[in-house]
């Protein structure tokens, strides 16, 4: 992906969140990233977007990501934010693939709130 694409994709998902709930919202960062465990993806680091609001908009959201992945090439089986600890300030919005070991951690998890710093948008679950 050029420079350019991802500023512009990066652009976007700000703008989508902001015409969502209405009022200002910074995508301060936008990361591709692989780890040494097998998952890749991209991580969106925000400011500005709380709990409420996701809970609120949730599938306009989830659109929003699914968009923006296959914007920067990354499709997935795992979306989710990190939530601040002790606050209901979302630090950033995952859009992940999980590696196998991953995948079991999250999926022997239930509900959206697995962590008080998770919230879980979709995990697709796997055929065994």
């Amino acid at each position: 992906m050029k420079p350019e694409e991802l500023l512009r994709t990066r652009a976007d998902l700000e703008d989508g969140i902001r015409r969502l709930i209405g009022r200002a919202v910074m995508v301060i960062e936008l990361d591709i990233f692989a780890l040494p465990c097998g998952c890749s993806g991209y991580t969106a680091n925000l400011r500005g977007f709380q709990v409420d609001d996701l809970e609120v908009f949730e599938e306009h959201i989830l659109k929003l990501l699914e968009s923006t992945a296959e914007a920067v090439g990354s499709p997935s089986d795992f979306l989710f934010a990190r939530i601040i600890p002790g606050t209901q300030e979302i630090a950033s919005v995952n859009v992940r693939n999980l590696c196998p070991r991953c995948y079991s951690d999250f999926a022997s998890t239930s509900g959206k709130r697995p962590r008080p710093d998770i919230f879980i948008l979709r995990l697709n679950r796997r055929k065994k």
